[in-house]
């Protein structure tokens, strides 16, 4: 990964920080105002960690794979982290708390087990082939 790569990577990460942390900031001053319930400010801060989760999932192939078969890992990665990271993100929004937490981790679980396990398949093969 080159410097540029890593820059935008960092930058990206903490846009993705910033913007979760103001997002609770506001969604607590609106508890504070009257106008949501605390059930409701975890559901949004949760639910944008789904998000990111899901954005990040495109990135992460990069760091593991050789250049030449990123392109196999990145379908997987984002089909399977944003995927799972959509999943979480819509049972943060709409399911009973409870089943958010256990099926929503399982879901985030699932999705980078899938990806780190076709990245380490892919690293293996190339070892081999090399």
């Amino acid at each position: 990964m080159s410097k540029n790569d890593q820059k935008k990577d960092l930058l990206g990460n903490l846009a993705w920080g910033v913007g979760i942390i103001v997002l609770a900031l506001a969604a607590s001053f609106a508890r504070k105002q009257g106008y949501v319930d605390s059930e409701t400010v975890t559901r949004i801060v949760i639910g944008a960690a789904g998000l990111m989760i899901a954005w990040s999932g495109n990135r992460m192939p990069k760091t593991v794979v050789p250049n030449a078969w990123a392109g196999r890992a990145r379908r997987v990665a984002g089909w399977s982290l944003t995927l799972s990271g959509l999943v979480y993100a819509g049972l943060w929004a709409f399911a009973p708390i409870p089943l958010a937490v256990t099926f929503g981790s399982a879901a985030v679980l699932g999705g980078m087990v899938v990806t780190l396990g076709y990245c380490l398949h892919l690293r293996t093969k190339v070892r081999a082939a090399g």
